[in-house]
């Protein structure tokens, strides 16, 4: 089978509205792999790894979002296996620290 690694920004009211709460719980549901965090410009970031499919349908999800958030913006591209060494030990899927 493959696997799909992708790096996704997502900008807009994205932070303080439960936006990483809700991309684990998505992306757990979906198994996929990867973490999640905020950046200091106000930005979500997130990587996920998975079935190409299935990866797919997580970045069309960040698109719109929890319902008390605002998105105004998602770009993706291609990451390297290595980026996955970010998550927590024996973790699937991680909410990881401010950047």
């Amino acid at each position: 089978m493959s696997r799909a690694i992708l790096q996704v920004m997502i900008r807009g009211h994205v932070q303080g509205v439960g936006y990483r709460a809700w991309v684990e719980c998505q992306a757990t549901a979906s198994g996929l792999e990867g973490w999640v965090r905020n950046r200091r410009d106000g930005s979500v970031e997130a990587l996920f790894a998975g079935a190409p499919k299935h990866v797919a349908d997580m970045v069309a999800l960040c698109r719109h979002g929890p319902p008390s958030s605002r998105v105004d913006s998602v770009t993706s591209e291609t990451a390297s296996a290595d980026e996955l060494n970010l998550r927590r030990a024996g973790e699937a899927f991680s909410v990881l620290p401010t950047v």
